[in-house]
């Protein structure tokens, strides 16, 4: 592991961003372990920041601006083009609204337009959906979602065999990267004395759903 997949989990443990038990999620499956960015928001944002920009700088991939989903890639996108911003590397920023506005400026894009390619930047990559409803927006613009990065890629299946990251790259073209996955999550764990307890039921669910 790199020491930015551990500085980001440890931050996630803390902040109990990242949890272990017994979870629904939207999809319906019960899964041994929940991750909420939201909660991250309470504790080193700083740390957390740089822990996307090290990633993104180890994907190699360049880009021209930033984009953040609703609601958690607001902050993400804001707090990683800050970082970059730190070290004279401006990047515009934008995000979107849930409910298109009507009045004053209209639209649901807050800030300018995606422009060339563009970064998007969320928390959890699970099946997909989310992700796809991003690239289509911001392909209406006129711009190309070139990358995606999360923090945490579930590695769980879209809606065939493949991963979701892969049936993104398949259908998109577009290059998915994350911080950490479940193949880390369990590597961390299998080193880790508090967190070996939850290790049967986490290599059970990569064998149920994993791609």
């Amino acid at each position: 592991m790199k020491e930015y997949q551990t500085i980001f989990l440890n931050l996630a443990l803390d902040a109990k961003a990242l949890e272990f038990g017994s979870f629904t999620l939207k999809s319906g499956r019960t899964s041994p372990y929940f991750f909420n960015a939201a909660k991250m928001l309470n504790g080193d944002l700083y740390k957390l920041a740089k822990c996307y920009q090290e990633a993104i700088d180890d994907s190699n991939i360049s880009f021209d601006c930033i984009y953040g989903p609703a609601y958690k890639g607001i902050f993400l996108g804001s707090i990683v083009a800050m970082i970059f911003n730190q070290e004279g590397k401006n990047y515009p920023l934008s995000f979107n609204r849930k409910e298109i506005k009507d009045h004053g400026e209209g639209g649901n894009i807050i800030g300018s337009d995606p422009i060339g390619d563009v970064m998007i930047i969320d928390d959890v990559l699970s099946a997909g959906t989310a992700a796809r409803e991003s690239i289509e927006l911001i392909k209406n613009t006129g711009a190309n979602p070139k990358s995606f990065i999360v923090g945490l890629d579930r590695q769980e299946k879209g809606s065939g065999e493949l991963s979701a990251s892969n049936e993104l790259a398949k259908d998109f073209g577009i290059n998915v990267i994350s911080i950490v996955n479940l193949d880390t999550l369990i590597s961390f764990s299998e080193n880790n004395p508090d967190h070996k307890k939850y290790l049967a039921e986490l290599r059970d669910y990569r064998e149920n759903w994993g791609a």
